[in-house]
């Protein structure tokens, strides 16, 4: 079982990032896929999620309105477009899968939101 997170990097604020999570090794379309953010010195934090068929989404509040999760189950990815980035969404950004039987974790994608 892989998730790999790929996309992140440095970006000015009020700017965008597209973030993918490649996933193998498991049945990714009936997974409910997560992503979560962790800060320096803070507990990880909840992001966005998509149901395994991609009909509903679900965003943090701190989130909600600026970025975007989308997957594709033909590709066994999904994504996070971050728009309107400010320094407080500074954070490894984590991809996660999830049904009642398992849960998998990448190992993160560095996000860096400064001028």
């Amino acid at each position: 079982v892989q998730l790999v997170e790929s996309g992140g990097g440095l970006v000015q604020p009020g700017g965008s990032l597209r973030l993918s999570c490649a996933a193998s090794g498991f049945a990714f379309s009936t997974y409910t896929m997560r992503w979560y953010r962790q800060a320096p010195g803070k507990e990880r934090e909840w992001v966005a999620t998509i149901t395994s068929a991609g009909g509903s989404t679900f965003y943090g509040d701190s989130v909600k309105g600026r970025f975007t999760i989308s997957r594709d189950n033909a590709k066994n990815t999904v994504n996070l477009k971050m728009n309107s980035l400010k320094p407080e969404d500074t954070a490894v950004y984590y991809c996660n899968a999830w049904n009642r039987r398992d849960e998998y974790w990448g190992q993160g994608t560095q996000v860096t939101v400064s001028s």
